[in-house]
Order: C-alpha cells, then sequence, then structure tokens
C-alpha cells in the first residue's frame, strides 16, 4: 500500500490535530475530487482515495489532503488502507463515493459483466468501505456515513435498469444502516444528485465515445457540476452532528425528472 504525505509533496500543513477527519473514496475525479477540495476549504482532514494514485498525488499537492491507493473491489485493498488510515487517529466521516454505470443497454440486451461491475463498485464497494470503518467511527464518538446515490435510485427509466438498481440497492443499505448505526450516534446521509456534468461519468458508461456522452448534456441550460455536488456533501458534513440530512436531492432546474429534461 502506497502512502505519500502531503508534507513530501509540498502541500499546504494539515489542519490542527483536533481536526476532523474523513476518507472520501473515488477521489481521483469528478465528484470525489471535488469533494476532497470541499471538505479541506472547510478545515477537515481528508484521506483522498482511489486506485490512481498518480491522480491523487496530484490532487494532495493542490489541497493538502493525505493520498492514499485503494480498490473498493478487493477486500484485501481495504483492509490494508482501513489499518493504515486508523493507525494515524480517529475518522469521523466515510464518503462512500467511488462507483459509476457501465452501459445503458435494455434488460433483453443487457451486458452481464457490466452489471457485475456495477454491484461490485457501487454496492459491494459501499459495504465493503462501511463495514471497515463502522468500528473506528463509533470510537471517535461522533461519525457519519455519507453514501452518494443518485436520482436514478428513485425512478427508474428505459436502459437504466443496472444503474437504477445499484443505486437503489445503495439507498435501501443508507436506510438500514440509519436505523441500526442510530444508537452509535453515527450519522447516515444520503445525496442524491440528478444530472452532473463531469469529465468521466457519462464517457465510461458510453464506452469512451466522447460524442454520445457529449448529447446526454446537449442543449442543457447549466447540469450541475462536481462542485455543485461536493458544496452539498459538505454541507451535510457540516452541519451540527444532532442534525441528520437523511436525504438531499439535488437536480438542475432543467432537469425537472429524470423523465423530463429542457434542452435549448
Amino acid at each position: 500500500m502506497t502512502h505519500i504525505t502531503s508534507a513530501l509533496l509540498g502541500a499546504p500543513a494539515d489542519p490542527a490535530p483536533s481536526a476532523l477527519r474523513a476518507v472520501v473514496t473515488g477521489a481521483s475525479s469528478g465528484i470525489g475530487a471535488a469533494t476532497v477540495r470541499a471538505l479541506r476549504r472547510s478545515g477537515w482532514e481528508v484521506i483522498a482515495a482511489a486506485r490512481r494514485l498518480d491522480r491523487l498525488m496530484a490532487l494532495a499537492e493542490e489541497t493538502g489532503a493525505t493520498p492514499l491507493a485503494l480498490d473498493v473491489t478487493d477486500q484485501a485493498s481495504v483492509d490494508a488502507f482501513t489499518a493504515e488510515v486508523t493507525a494515524s487517529g480517529p475518522i469521523h466521516a466515510l464518503v462512500n463515493n467511488a462507483g459509476g454505470a457501465f452501459g445503458a443497454d435494455r434488460v433483453a440486451g443487457a451486458v452481464t459483466e457490466d452489471w457485475e461491475w456495477m454491484y461490485d463498485v457501487n454496492v459491494l464497494g459501499s459495504m465493503r468501505m462501511t463495514r471497515a470503518f463502522l468500528p473506528a467511527l463509533r470510537e471517535a464518538g461522533q461519525g457519519s456515513v455519507l453514501f452518494l446515490t443518485s436520482t436514478a435510485a428513485m425512478a427508474a427509466y428505459e436502459g437504466g435498469a443496472g444503474y437504477c438498481g445499484v443505486k437503489a440497492a445503495q439507498q435501501s443499505m443508507a436506510r438500514a444502516l440509519r436505523l441500526e448505526e442510530a444508537e452509535n450516534n453515527i450519522r447516515v446521509i444520503e445525496v442524491s444528485p440528478g444530472m452532473v456534468h463531469t469529465e468521466e461519468f457519462s464517457l465510461n458508461r458510453l464506452g469512451g465515445d466522447q460524442g454520445a456522452a457529449d448529447k446526454v448534456y446537449e442543449g442543457v441550460a447549466h447540469p450541475l457540476t462536481a462542485d455543485d455536488v461536493a458544496g452539498a456533501v459538505a454541507f451535510t458534513l457540516n452541519a451540527p452532528h444532532h442534525m441528520n440530512i437523511d436525504q438531499l436531492v439535488l437536480r438542475p432546474l432543467a432537469q425537472a425528472a429524470n423523465h423530463k429534461v429542457l434542452r435549448g
């Protein structure tokens, strides 16, 4: 497990030892990277986790976050990551952001490997990380687990059965966990964005076809950005700990519902 401190990268000094500490998965790009920036700006110590360590190193140099390699689909990676993070101090928040969509096929043409990837990363990845960090979050005395889901969890659409399914599963996990962990002073938060224009989400989903990815946002005035969502994540985590923001739904104004998007 490769661990590169912010000091080695010449990044800004970390906050005082008493600062709250958060783990953000999927931090190498998009909403994850933006969340690292937003939490750092509000004084959190942040462990930025992802598979692409080169990107994490650049983010760490920019923000002062601690970069640490992690593959949420690999239990050995999760175990080693958890041991290293908890050995260096308490953890107060886990942001389950790692995930994504593969494919937009209808059920009749579903690609098994795409569905397996989505369940492994979005659902089992969130489960592995949450299970691993619950002891540390309980020990901290006030912990938060945040799931980055999607409005796809709330309404199905053609070609979205796989992605809608995994986000609905994450949502169910969050709701069950909230019931299970309230007595341990752990908040469970769900942030559910609608249409967000990031550099990789639609590109990855559509097999690297940039033209097809661009069409997803074509004519839409002001889709959400990664920074918009990151600001909402930081808002929920920075709220007084006695306040649990169960679910925060975000959509661009042009997206009145999953099935109704205004295009110019």
